[in-house]
Parts: structure tokens; sequence; C-alpha cells
């Protein structure tokens, strides 16, 4: 099976990471999906943002959730690229409004590791469900409880399980809790051992971050299920050239 390229919030590597310039920009650069991160704002809105602060990529301080979504929308979010001067946080709806059209994934990683954002699954599936995107998204998280929430809200939803470092046995916990996919850090992969017991257990790896090139014409050759890339456009070429 042909690996996918999935934007890492978006192409981040040219635009300012988890805007809807970022996303459209994928979808130019002929990405298979995107990554982004969802957070519950003050007002109960689902803001698209990776920290659980604004510091790092807006031009205010503060966190995600003493913020209204109208707040959070008077801040200017191009801090890593400023020729993006109109860049805010976008909600999640306005992205998922933005990716119908297309035939895009979307993976959307619920940030419930530091503020368990009470409700958040519930709120995201809901959306989902109004959007009618139910097919074409997964839902993960370092928050392994979320995933097991969204199972258990919807039976039929697609979850993958984040990690790091210094898993065991970890195909055999995915099954244990219902996940459908592994989403590890790509240094989990400089061994064969993880791709093999994927692919005899046919659970897919979406991995990431992989923006080195000789890990993409490594991963792409393996045919693993997803890179998930800030460069989309760099492993689109060489996705397409392993054929």
């Amino acid at each position: 099976m042909k690996t996918k390229v999935w934007a890492h919030r978006g192409a981040c590597a040219y635009a300012p990471e988890n805007t809807l310039e970022a996303f459209e920009l994928a979808v130019r650069q002929h990405a298979d999906g995107v990554e982004l991160d969802v957070q519950l704002t003050k007002d109960g809105k689902l803001a698209v943002i990776h920290d659980e602060t604004i510091d790092r990529t807006c031009n205010g301080t503060g966190n995600v959730k003493d913020f209204t979504m109208d707040e959070l929308k008077q801040f200017s979010c191009n801090k890593t690229h400023p020729e993006y001067s109109a860049a805010v946080i976008p909600e999640l709806k306005e992205v998922l409004k933005l990716l119908k059209p297309t035939d895009l994934t979307v993976n959307i990683e619920l940030k419930t590791g530091i503020y368990r954002y009470k409700g958040i699954e519930e709120k995201v599936l809901k959306l989902v469900k109004k959007m009618e995107m139910e097919e074409r998204v997964i839902y993960s998280s370092f928050h392994h409880p979320s995933i097991i929430k969204i199972k258990k809200l919807d039976p039929k939803a697609k979850t993958g399980i984040l990690y790091s470092d210094g898993w065991i046995h970890v195909v055999t916990y995915a099954r244990m809790i219902g996940a459908d996919a592994l989403h590890p850090s790509v240094n989990n992969l400089r061994s064969e051992k993880l791709i093999r017991e994927s692919k005899k257990s046919k659970i897919p790896l979406h991995v990431w971050t992989v923006n080195d090139e000789v890990f993409m014409e490594y991963l792409a050759g393996k045919g693993i299920g997803a890179i998930i890339t800030n460069y989309p456009d760099v492993a689109r070429r060489i996705v397409d050239e392993k054929g």
C-alpha cells in the first residue's frame, strides 16, 4: 500500500502552524491529509492550536483555556512566519469547512494531557458528525483515556495512540484499548521490529514528525500507513518516486 502524506499542523515549514493558511498550503502541496491539535477555550469552543499557551506562536501570553474564542482571534499568530500577517487561531469548524471539499484525511489530536478539557471528546465528535466527515477523521491523543472515551462514545470512530519512547508490547496494548492505529515518534522506527509487528497485526503506523528525507525514503519504502511531516511537498515527491 502506498504511504500517505499528512501535513503536520498543516504545511508548517512554510506557514504558521495550525492556521488556515497552513492547511490551505497543505492542500496545494497535494498532501493526503492534515494533522491538527484541538483545545477548549474559556467559552467552550474548539480552538486549533498545539500549545496550552499562546506564547510561542502568537503575539500574546496566557493559557488557551483562559480566553474566549473571540479573544483569541484578536491575537496575530505569525511569529514563526511573519509574512503571514493575517494568521490567527482558527476554530475546528473553520478548518473542517476548508477541508470538506477535498478528499484529505483529518487527524485530530485531542490535547488533553495537561488540562483534561471536560467534554472535549463529545464536542469534537458532534462537530465532525454535523460536518458529515466521520469517514475522513481519525482521532489521536497522548492521553489515552481520551481515545478510550472516543471509542465509547462512537465505536465506529477511528483512533490512534500517540506515544514517544520506551513502549513494550505496544501493538498488544493498542488492541487492548481498541485503538485502530499507532502514532509513534519517528525515533521508534530506527529498527524494523515495530514495522514488522504492525504489518503482522494489520495495525497501521502513522509516524511523526518525519522531516528528514532519508527517513521519508525509508518509511515510504516500507509502505507504512502515513508520514506526518512539516514538509508535505518533499514527502509527496519522495512517496511518488517510490511508486
